[in-house]
């Protein structure tokens, strides 16, 4: 099963983009990130075309997640639990079938938490602590678990092409980085970093010539448990991507499993 993430910054921006990628790599699932489009406007009949069920949690403007599948899910879970009141399209979950029972996979954009110290900050350390409870939850049923998605955290200055730009930025802050170890001590493990030891950036700024001076940070990733990583085959960042023209300022990631 290949399985992909990718924060598309603009559904309707990148549809082309997207549809030539879908014929050209053929993924069995993807989970993408800032789609930027009500339920109602997202375009599914180019993608459904192609042969993909689509599911949707969106938000007019910004923020955004989809699903897009082979298979049809057997349940789709909206919305990250813990906060009735955050009404911000960041979390879907799908659960699928597979030859040996099921596996659960969730697409989801963390907030970016600038200006930090600040209210939009503390809005960022809360909801990552609110997935740190889903996903300690979600293990107990031991099935194989995939969080994939724009986390918006440098794990390390290693994931940095120069991390003193960004020693002050929300995504490398003590407590970012602090949270997201914390979803590694549960039982996750970071698939890229696994699996290849260079630093594998997925997100170059468009401004200040970022993608031609390879000055990129790693933000993408794909937490797996347990049940997941001995499944894993292979995995890797798709950068040539970040080259086409107007396309979105992060790349797909990938992960195959032999499930």
């Amino acid at each position: 099963m290949k399985i992909a993430t990718w924060n598309i910054n603009g559904i309707k921006a990148r549809l082309e983009h997207l549809i030539l990628w879908l014929k050209e790599n053929q993924p069995d699932i993807v989970c993408l990130q800032e789609i930027k489009s009500i339920n109602e406007k997202f375009p599914r009949g180019p993608i459904e075309s192609l042969g993909y069920h689509v599911e949707t949690h969106g938000q007019k403007g910004l923020n955004g997640v989809a699903l897009l599948s082979r298979d049809i899910p057997n349940q789709i879970n909206h919305g990250l639990p813990g906060d009735p009141s955050d009404h911000q399209s960041r979390f879907i979950e799908g659960i699928y079938s597979t030859k040996n029972g099921i596996i659960r996979i969730a697409s989801l954009y963390a907030p970016n938490g600038n200006p930090a110290p600040g209210n939009k900050f503390l809005y960022k350390i809360s909801w990552m602590k609110r997935l740190y409870e889903f996903a300690k939850n979600r293990l107990l049923d031991r099935d194989p678990l995939i969080l994939a998605g724009d986390y918006n955290v440098i794990p390390t200055n290693y994931d940095a092409k120069n991390p003193n730009k960004w020693n002050k930025d929300a995504l490398a802050l003590p407590q970012t980085r602090n949270i997201f170890q914390r979803l590694i001590q549960l039982g996750f493990t970071d698939a890229i970093r696994a699996l290849s030891s260079s630093p594998e950036y997925t997100f170059w700024e468009y401004q200040a010539m970022a993608w031609k001076k390879d000055d990129g940070i790693r933000i993408d990733h794909l937490l797996i448990s347990p049940e997941a990583f001995q499944k894993l085959e292979s995995g890797f960042t798709q950068k040539e991507i970040r080259g086409w023209e107007k396309t979105s300022d992060h790349v797909p990631v990938w992960i195959e499993l032999n499930i």
